[in-house]
């Protein structure tokens, strides 16, 4: 593997915010290799491009899901992983090379989309907590039931089944949905309960984001949950939520980043930030962090990637509105640098000196 000295790339030095050291004391490395979460990996596709043309570090990341991701950093097959859900104490205690921190990197809105042949290119339905949480449930089983009518009077005419959609696979996207739908509904908090995969009652499965859409625009009378920013770019109608304020909010990047707000952050930064009390905030948000070893064990790979997350936190989130992510709030980003100034190679900071 090609590697250059911290401070110094393969194609001369690179204006990351950080000065050149004056004595490089490890050799970087050139690549990394990710995997996980679907959710932010339009983002991450687009940091990694632009930080290849600053540095000419090559990142290889592939969007496997939630799942897969923590099973990969798990494993220790990738350099990081990333993940939309909190590891369980059970996953962290599987993971093979120590304490693995939850870095936040943005923030993001999971939206339900939904395919009716006659309101295309109508207004955005509404659903409250009532009735999303209902249907997924498979209690309202009907377009025209009286409770989704009253929100949206359109539907009176639309005498047809509910089709659900879920992911089928390990997703941290169903871990934000099923969070949000735990924290509305006692009876889905009580027999289905949140995660990466859980026993979905009723409806049918898709691989990712793109195999939920696929299978709603597919399949009349469907609704599903895809991430905003995917729902976005593919054109997907979704829908405006009620909030606990009693609000029907559309998916912004800034009512997904009011979800934050008046929230008391934890040190750790592992938590789900689902039906927000503030009044303007979109319900159905969360950070989605990278996951990284406390304890690195590759002193060149070590500083790459550390100096890769801090310039993700810094310049990285000028690129996160433009596709329909949410920056991290100041606050947010200033516990991510303490996480990621806790990196360690060899019981010394991985995060390379010039770095600031």
């Amino acid at each position: 593997m090609t590697a250059v000295a911290v401070g110094v790339y393969a194609g001369g030095k690179a204006d990351t915010g950080a000065k050149p050291a004056a004595a490089p004391a490890v050799v970087e490395a050139t690549s990394l290799t990710g995997a996980g979460a679907t959710f932010p990996a339009v983002l991450y596709t687009k940091w990694f491009s632009e930080y290849a043309k600053l540095t000419k570090v090559e990142i290889n990341y592939q969007g496997i899901g939630s799942g897969g991701g923590i099973k990969s950093i798990s494993d220790q097959t990738v350099d990081f992983g990333a993940s939309d859900g909190i590891m369980s104490a059970d996953q962290l205690a599987a993971a093979k090379g120590g304490a693995l921190l939850h870095i936040p990197m943005t923030m993001g809105g999971v939206v339900a989309t939904y395919n009716i042949p006659e309101l295309a290119g109508k207004d955005a339905l509404k659903f409250t907590s009532d009735t999303l949480s209902g249907m997924f449930y498979g209690d309202i089983t009907k377009w025209n039931d009286p409770k989704l009518v009253a929100d949206n009077p359109s539907l009176a005419s639309i005498d047809k089944p509910i089709t659900i959609v879920h992911r089928s696979d390990g997703s941290g996207t169903s871990n934000i949905w099923t969070s949000y739908l735990s924290a509305v509904n006692t009876k889905w908090a009580k027999e289905i309960g949140s995660g990466n995969s859980v026993n979905w009652p009723i409806g049918l499965g898709g691989k990712g984001n793109e195999g939920v859409a696929g299978n709603v625009k597919q399949t009349p009378y469907t609704v599903g949950y895809v991430e905003l920013a995917y729902a976005k770019q593919n054109s997907l109608p979704y829908a405006l939520l009620k909030n606990s304020a009693g609000n029907f909010i559309a998916a912004t990047t800034d009512s997904v980043s009011l979800a934050a707000q008046g929230v008391t952050l934890p040190d750790d930064m592992k938590i789900m930030l689902v039906n927000s009390s503030n009044p303007q905030a979109y319900p159905v948000s969360a950070f989605t962090w990278l996951l990284v070893y406390q304890a690195q064990t590759d002193a060149g790979k070590a500083a790459t990637l550390t100096r890769m997350v801090w310039w993700a936190l810094h310049t990285g989130q000028s690129y996160c509105s433009g596709l329909d992510y949410a920056p991290l709030p100041a606050d947010a980003v200033k516990k991510a640098e303490v996480l990621l100034k806790s990196v360690t190679i060899n019981g010394k900071p991985a995060l390379p000196a010039d770095v600031k």
